[in-house]
């Protein structure tokens, strides 16, 4: 076993960034281990878990990347790739003659352009100053970053609200302005629908949907997962949904978002109700429609037909489905509709009979590692070990496509549930598969490879989730 550590003083790079960077170490021959990250306390802590020596004088400001591999040959094979995965994220001209400094604040870059917008992509603690940076020079934020504290974000919304602006986040993972996808967002259609959304995989669900229903989106503008809670109250969706309603071609609003509290529901309601643009509300709850549901109430207010959602089944018979469910996700609001579809099913009290559906996207599991719509190692391992356990009867797993998402997920996932059904003696695995053909991972391709490993695959998550719960309700019996 060879290791290799080497710190970058005062070398920057995006989270984002670094993860791509992780993941593309972390696939070269040989390596067992490999990190790129910023030298946080956290980030440095998980390396020395890892068994890496890092340097004590490494900090917050310096890049650190750390290789561990099965011999020195592959260690010195995946540092010749580090330079050409760091170099893709550089502009081409950066530090040529002639080419201007790089600004060093983000409102020194918004006076350099003709910006309306600033991503904040940077770990938690920091993003609060680099998004009131942006607001006093006069941009839209959308704060990709999480683990930002509460009264942070809080905060920001109420200085957004006095500049007549809008905070998208923290922990705003997707967006679509104009046509443009920024974070996770899939290669949609342009369109008369404009979502606000609380949820990133529940507005990808959507978007998703209305394009295999023909239907396209015009923007759609995250607000972070806390927006509709009582301390936030809401601030970002009403100033969204007053953006919308602002935009001509917008036809209609459709509101996506986790169980919210309800004095916030009501408020975010009595504000659609005096809008000019129809709102439908996709909120989800325990008497709550799925997103599935509110997806084709959208279709009917625009006079679309609702399709046949599509469906790949695997052939497998029903029978054998002689144990609990197991949820694995990487979209929290995939796994909270799940939950709430799984429950209407199989009781309100899923532990109670060994069932259990997780999110692997929660902050608690990305704390200095990659999110598993970039990198699937925890839910691999979750998986094989779900498959393992003799009371597990089904596995119900996410895979969410579009910009920013692993590049071919089935590449990984179809060996695993092909090892986990066994021929048919394993578990059954059912997938929801969130996305669109025109996406880079090519839905349909995906559907195919995952449908011939043995998984049971459906583009509506409501149904996977369905189909799940029913084959551990009915032991396999239908």
């Amino acid at each position: 076993m060879s290791s290799w550590v080497e710190v970058r003083a005062g070398a920057y790079r995006d989270s984002v960034t670094l993860m791509r960077v992780s993941r593309g170490l972390a696939a070269q021959p040989g390596v067992t281990a490999a990190m790129a990250a910023m030298g946080t306390g956290l980030n440095l802590d998980l390396m020395g878990r890892q068994g890496f020596e890092v340097p004590p004088d490494a900090g917050p400001n310096d890049l650190v990347v750390a290789i561990q591999g099965v011999d020195e040959a592959a260690v010195d094979a995946a540092r010749r790739v580090v330079e050409g995965l760091l170099a893709e994220a550089v502009p081409q001209d950066a530090g040529a003659i002639g080419a201007a400094e790089p600004a060093r604040t983000v409102g020194v870059a918004a006076r350099r352009v003709n910006a309306g917008l600033a991503l904040v992509s940077v770990p938690g603690r920091y993003a609060f100053v680099e998004a009131m940076d942006a607001l006093a020079a006069g941009l839209n934020v959308m704060v990709f970053s999480d683990n930002v504290p509460l009264a942070q974000e809080v905060a920001l919304k109420e200085e957004a609200a006095r500049r007549g602006l809008i905070v998208m986040g923290p922990d705003c993972g997707t967006a679509v302005i104009g046509g443009t996808g920024l974070g996770f967002a899939n290669a949609v259609r342009p369109g008369p629908v404009g979502v606000v959304a609380a949820s990133g995989t529940g507005a990808q669900q959507m978007m998703s949907l209305l394009d295999t229903a023909g239907v396209g989106v015009r923007h759609v503008l995250g607000v972070g997962g806390r927006d509709l809670s009582a301390e936030v109250s809401g601030r970002s969706t009403l100033a969204a949904l007053a953006a919308l309603d602002a935009d001509p071609a917008t036809e209609l609003i459709a509101v996506v978002t986790k169980p919210p509290s309800p004095r916030v529901a009501d408020l975010v309601h009595a504000a659609a109700r005096r809008l000019d643009t129809p709102v439908e509300f996709a909120m989800l709850g325990e008497d709550s429609g799925d997103l599935t549901a509110s997806t084709e109430k959208v279709l009917t207010a625009l006079g679309r037909a609702v399709p046949r959602w599509p469906s790949w089944p695997s052939g497998r018979p029903a029978s054998g489905a002689r144990g609990a469910l197991r949820g694995l996700f990487a979209g929290g609001t995939l796994c909270t509709e799940a939950t709430l579809v799984a429950r209407r099913v199989l009781g309100p009290d899923l532990r109670a009979g060994g069932h259990v559906l997780t999110d692997l996207g929660g902050d608690e599991y990305t704390r200095g590692r990659p999110h598993p719509m970039i990198d699937p190692t925890l839910r691999l391992e979750r998986l094989a070990a779900e498959a393992a356990d003799p009371s597990c009867g089904v596995i119900l797993v996410d895979v969410v496509l579009g910009y920013g998402a692993e590049p071919d997920p089935a590449a990984l996932l179809a060996p695993a549930v092909e090892a986990a059904v066994r021929d048919g003696t394993g578990p059954h695995v059912v997938v929801s598969l969130c996305g669109t053909p025109d996406d880079p991972q090519d839905r349909d391709r995906q559907a195919e490879s995952l449908r011939t490993a043995g998984a049971d695959v459906f583009a509506s998550n409501a149904a996977a989730a369905r189909h799940a719960a029913g084959l551990a309700q009915n032991g396999g019996e239908r």
